[in-house]
């Protein structure tokens, strides 16, 4: 367990390395600040008993829709950005809303459909933001599956700029674990679709950093992604793509001695396997509904 005694050390300091202020169900205080976010946080961490949280898709509340503040929780996908308002419970107070991802997804054309999300929904105080790919202090690194100008791109400030809200930008993985898990032991979450997603936990901690679909796996050259993602799909079939699943889940079981895995993403349609006991497939939904968690315990 020594890398995961790493993780969690790494996740107790300054920033997150992925770029995630919150950290699941463990609480934290976060030092003052402007009310929107320009330079990183120091983030100071106590530990507690995390609560638990169900990963069932709760009904919109519309009651709850004037309690504040609102989050505007998105997630920005390969084939589609979505959106849904969030109280801060983390209870959606407004139906999902879905755009197509522009067929080339450059940070300017992404940003502009964000804008036509924006508009389908009511106001919000805050903004939270699932991307595929790693984040460091709210500059996107890379987003293999979008497109190469993301490669040190500043998400959050943009949003900030444009939008005039608050805004915290996240892996899309590690926001749909917060949604998924329940701050209990080791956790894992892997999102299957365009690519491959992946987030790990302990005790509620996000360990960060974690790409394990850029990975070497089983041939040279190869990794978790090529066979996972929608590529592999393709290549593969769905019966054989089935099959492969759950060699990998096997494979990260050994890996990372985790309690509980999470599946999500939108190619879960396509499993038709019996899973391990321990292995849970999760809603879309729940991609947006970790977005609270990157506020939680800051007001």
């Amino acid at each position: 367990m020594a890398t995961l005694t790493g993780c969690i050390l790494a996740s107790r300091r300054a920033y997150a390395g992925d770029g995630c202020p919150g950290k699941g169900n463990a609480l934290f205080r976060e030092l003052p600040q402007s009310p929107l976010q320009t330079r990183p946080q120091a983030v100071q961490f106590l530990l507690m008993t995390p609560k638990t949280s169900s990963t069932a898709l709760p009904a919109p509340n519309a009651a709850s829709a004037a309690l504040s503040p609102v989050t505007l929780s998105i997630d920005i996908g390969g084939s589609g950005l979505k959106a849904m308002l969030l109280d801060p419970e983390g209870r959606p107070v407004s139906e999902r809303q879905r755009v197509t991802t522009p067929a080339v997804p450059t940070p300017e054309l992404v940003l502009n459909g964000l804008d036509d999300l924006r508009r389908l929904l009511p106001k919000f105080d805050r903004v939270s933001v699932g991307f595929p790919g790693v984040i460091k202090r709210g500059v996107t690194l890379g987003a293999f599956n979008l497109n190469p100008k993301w490669a040190g791109f500043p998400l959050q400030g943009e949003l900030e700029l444009r939008w005039k809200k608050p805004v915290r930008v996240c892996n899309d993985a590690a926001v749909q674990g917060y949604g998924a898990i329940q701050g209990k032991g080791v956790e894992m979450a892997i999102t299957l679709g365009t690519g491959m997603g992946s987030s790990l936990f302990s005790d509620g901690h996000l360990c960060p950093g974690l790409e394990l679909a850029h990975h070497p796996w089983r041939k040279k050259g190869m990794t978790y992604e090529d066979y996972l993602g929608r590529r592999g799909l393709d290549k593969f079939g769905k019966k054989e793509w089935n099959k492969l699943l759950l060699e990998a889940i096997a494979q990260t079981l050994a890996t990372f001695n985790w309690d509980h895995l999470y599946i999500g993403g939108g190619n879960t349609k396509k499993i038709d396997v019996e899973l391990p006991k321990d292995v849970s497939i999760v809603p879309n939904e729940t991609g947006l509904l970790g977005g609270v968690a990157l506020w939680r315990f800051d007001g």
